[in-house]
């Protein structure tokens, strides 16, 4: 289970990591804008600037940047009834996307949940649209089960104590998956029921993924003084995500 980390611990590379523990200590405080959610946000803005823009990991960076501001933003304004609990879970869900690109940068693997996105990052059959839902696939669906176990240690709470946060970041996410289908759609032959990409675009979907996160996340939990068990719920979680991001990622034209 070389894939597979161990519940309960940080991820290898800890963006943001101490910002997300302190404020799990000073729990209530008002924590302004951006104080646990800068350091992974100045990450992503950097990535933005190493990619070539038409990398198909540099197009799931961009949408995954504007949701991690969006969120920020909404914690500023007020909108998450806790905002300690929702920027812990902002950060530590962002560190798990973050911790597979320092893997591939590395020389090493990313967990199998991201290894299709990065291997077809620059296939030229691939459209945006397609690198941005494998990317979302990918961390909804493997990275965010993950990282509301993370918080509940962090913050010593259960799910059910941020299941107010988990819906309200889930609203945001769909909100701003229909604004990246709109500026990623390649345009009038979308609308052709023939072409490959309408088929590929009714077959997955973020609302189904985030409520699939959310059962993982609360098995995750029980299983928490079983490690064996949770060890291999999580490798065969992070597999199947993967597959699904493989198929995502179907070349609809030739090189």
């Amino acid at each position: 289970m070389a894939q597979t980390q161990q519940l309960g611990q940080d991820s290898g590379h800890d963006i943001g990591g101490d910002v997300a523990r302190e404020t799990g200590r000073e729990a209530g405080r008002d924590i302004g804008q951006f104080v646990a959610v800068d350091p992974v946000v100045d990450r992503m803005r950097t990535l933005r600037t190493t990619w070539h823009p038409a990398d198909g990991v540099a197009v799931f960076n961009r949408v995954y940047l504007t949701v991690t501001e969006e969120i920020g933003h909404a914690i500023q304004a007020g909108t998450f009834a806790d905002r300690t609990a929702a920027a812990t879970l902002d950060v530590r869900f962002a560190e798990r996307y973050l911790t597979a690109v320092d893997a591939v940068a590395a020389g090493g693997p990313a967990p199998a949940c991201w290894r299709p996105l990065f291997h077809y990052r620059r296939h030229p059959g691939v459209r945006p649209l397609q690198f941005a839902l494998a990317g979302i696939n990918a961390h909804v669906g493997h990275d965010l089960a993950l990282a509301v176990v993370d918080t509940c240690r962090a913050l010593e709470c259960t799910p059910a104590d941020l299941e107010d946060e988990f819906d309200q970041v889930g609203d945001i996410l769909l909100l701003l998956e229909e604004r990246i289908r709109e500026e990623l759609m390649p345009g009038p032959d979308l609308l052709e029921i023939a072409d490959p990409l309408t088929h590929l675009l009714g077959c997955w979907s973020l609302d189904r993924a985030r409520d699939g996160a959310w059962l993982a996340a609360r098995s995750l939990w029980q299983l928490r003084g079983l490690p064996e068990l949770a060890g291999e719920f999580t490798e065969r979680l992070d597999r199947s995500v993967g597959l699904v991001g493989r198929m995502l990622l179907t070349p609809l034209t030739r090189p």
